[in-house]
């Protein structure tokens, strides 16, 4: 049996909690026989920050390049606020996505039966829902440059990011988006705002001729990313795969995370290039949730997220599809057995820790690997 090496970086908030039930789950994956895994665990955020000065070090950044995945946790929160910008907690998280290369954010957008009445929108609007986000992840507004604010002449300061992208860039996301597509509904949406912006116009062009060049097969769409956002509110279940850039990306996932009833539901995947050696891809796993410091040391905070990030990892880097899919199923068994932490729940309605969430999924899917 394959060893797969894991570094694990929990980092902030919540997140330390919800970690704390994947460790429990690879444990018992473990003995069940089920997968062997070699862990590595390390500092980043703010956790980082308070023990080195620094959001993630460069020894961490090593484990990471050495791991066949790894998995995120969270970073942030108001002890942090007055960091340098430079070594801010999210700063590390910027750090693995820019120097692994992780270009292609994955987020979908499930809702589960039992969870429709969850979401904020109306039952038949939601349920069956099944989209998912391919957000491009190491360009854009985020690490264009320049990326500065100045103090003019006249003594008025000035902000400014710059939104960069290039032909091969917007062409290996779309590409990424493409292939998903092929084994879900063979459709793509692609969102950007070609009508106000030189690099909207750009994106809308490459993903026109990789579309007609290699995934002829594929229905593509475009659609204006201010109109996406509508359209996810009117009309969900229209999309299947929605390619985007960076900072509508990131804008439109946490949209669509409310379709869903809560942010504490979402995990996602970060995929690197392909190496043309050993087939294998960076990667870096995490739920979409921030580190929630409101509710941190409560035994509040969902751990679906992490767990189903955790499911990603084994789907997408480590071969283990049927365990993956055994996890998805355990998920929704536990949802459907009316199991509810605090952020999923109804008014009244009974409500299960960090805790109890993560035993209730293991005891599930022993039922599933039995």
């Amino acid at each position: 049996m394959a060893t797969h090496k894991l570094l694990l970086l929990p980092g902030d908030g919540i997140g330390v909690e919800v970690m704390q039930e994947v460790k429990k789950l690879i444990a018992w994956l473990e003995k069940r026989g089920v997968a062997s895994f070699a862990l590595e665990e390390d500092l980043v955020g703010g956790a980082a920050y308070d023990a080195h000065k620094v959001s993630i070090t460069d020894a961490a950044m090593a484990r990471a390049n050495a791991a066949d995945a790894i998995i995120f946790g969270a970073v942030g929160g108001p002890k942090w606020d007055n960091v340098v910008y430079e070594q801010r907690p999210e700063a590390g998280l910027l750090r693995l996505r820019k120097e692994l290369d992780l270009f292609a954010n994955l987020r979908p957008a499930i809702v589960y039966p039992a969870l429709a009445d969850s979401s904020s929108l109306k039952r038949e609007i939601v349920e069956g829902l099944d989209i998912l986000i391919v957000r491009e992840l190491t360009g854009g507004t985020y690490f264009g440059e320049p990326k500065e604010i100045v103090t003019l002449e006249n003594g008025q300061q000035r902000a400014v990011d710059t939104q960069v992208y290039t032909t091969s860039e917007i062409e290996r996301i779309a590409s990424v988006a493409f292939e998903l597509a092929r084994v879900r509904k063979n459709l793509v949406h692609s969102a950007e705002k070609r009508n106000v912006m030189k690099s909207g116009l750009l994106w809308n062009q490459v993903v026109t001729r990789t579309h007609a060049a290699k995934f002829p097969d594929v229905k593509l769409e475009h659609i204006l990313a201010d109109n996406c956002a509508m359209q996810l509110v009117r009309n969900p279940k229209q999309f299947d795969v929605l390619v985007t850039d960076n900072l509508f990306g990131d804008i439109l996932s946490d949209a669509a995370s409310m379709l869903t009833g809560s942010l504490g539901m979402l995990p996602s995947a970060s995929l690197g290039a392909e190496d043309r050696a050993t087939g294998k891809r960076k990667a870096m796993y995490e739920p979409v949730h921030g580190s929630a410091p409101d509710i941190t040391g409560k035994g509040l905070a969902n751990p679906i997220a992490q767990i189903g990030s955790f499911g990603m990892a084994l789907r997408y880097s480590l071969g283990l599809v049927e365990v993956a899919d055994a996890i998805e199923r355990s998920i929704a068994r536990v949802l459907q057995q009316g199991h509810r932490t605090a952020d999923i729940a109804a008014l009244g309605e009974k409500t299960i820790s960090t805790t109890e969430m993560g035993d209730a999924i293991i005891a599930a899917l022993d039922r599933e690997l039995a």
